[in-house]
């Protein structure tokens, strides 16, 4: 494992110290997993990216095409107020 030194504002190093507190873990932890969380988003978004960029929509009409023209069922349907 890497040591990193780390320089952070007096406010959010103490919101980090309450939150790990809250959680029961240690300020190490909870920026470790707060960076592996933020990197798992920004690689999700450039893979979803890289995927569009392969998209057609005729392919998507295509598809949608077979789809059946059917009411869903009242189980399924979205509110009234929505």
């Amino acid at each position: 494992m890497k040591k990193l030194s780390l320089r952070l504002p007096e406010s959010l190093h103490k919101r980090a110290r309450d939150l790990a507190k809250e959680e029961r873990i240690s300020i190490n932890q909870l920026i470790a997993t707060a960076l592996a969380e933020k990197i798992a988003v920004l690689d999700a978004e450039k893979h979803i990216e890289k995927r569009a960029k392969r998209a057609s929509r005729a392919k998507f009409l295509e598809a949608m095409a077979k789809v059946p023209d059917v009411e869903p069922p009242d189980y399924d349907r979205l509110p009234e107020d929505l």
